[in-house]
């Protein structure tokens, strides 16, 4: 029926030239009626929709804000710790250095007197060796002295002898040693 007044309206218009105001009304109040509907139906939902949209971005940013803030304090965290390692490292490296300089002075040092101690062994063997070369000779002229002295007894030397008997006394001490 509605509908019918509708177009029974709008074909009386067409024959009037005039407005008719009962067919403005009926549009004005079709067109709230639309509007409201639009309103209920597809407004309200949009808004919504544009209003979950608007949070999940701001929670979205929000979360981004937060993870960037962690990132930079895990970055700045991580420079600390690379920072404190490269300051043991190096105190490493310097202890690992003063420690071998201690070694090798310490090397030296043990060095230093196992050399003094084998020159001074050595010096030792030499003077042992030396004493008993000196007691061989002084033995070795004793006996030549005795054996002399008894030739010279048994025979009464002229000078000639005497430098013959001393020559080969010489050559025989030479051939001893």
């Amino acid at each position: 029926m509605l509908l019918n007044s509708f177009v029974l309206g709008a074909a009386g218009a067409a024959s009037h030239d005039g407005i008719n105001g009962g067919t403005a009304i009926f549009q004005l109040v079709i067109f709230l009626v639309l509007l409201m509907l639009l309103k209920k139906f597809a407004w309200g939902p949009i808004m919504g929709i544009m209003k979950q949209r608007e949070e999940f971005v701001a929670n979205e940013i929000d979360s981004a804000e937060k993870n960037r803030i962690e990132s930079a304090k895990l970055l700045e965290e991580q420079r600390a710790l690379l920072k404190e390692a490269r300051t043991e490292a190096k105190e490493l490296i310097d202890n690992a250095k003063s420690q071998g300089e201690l070694q090798r002075e310490t090397i030296i040092a043990d060095a230093r007197k196992d050399a003094e101690r084998l020159k001074n062994s050595a010096l030792l063997e030499i003077e042992q060796q030396k004493e008993k070369a000196v007691t061989a000779i002084r033995e070795q002229v004793s006996s030549l002295s005795v054996l002399i002295a008894s030739k010279v007894i048994e025979k009464e030397l002229s000078e000639q002898d005497q430098e013959k008997l001393i020559n080969d006394y010489i050559q025989e001490v030479g051939e001893n040693r």
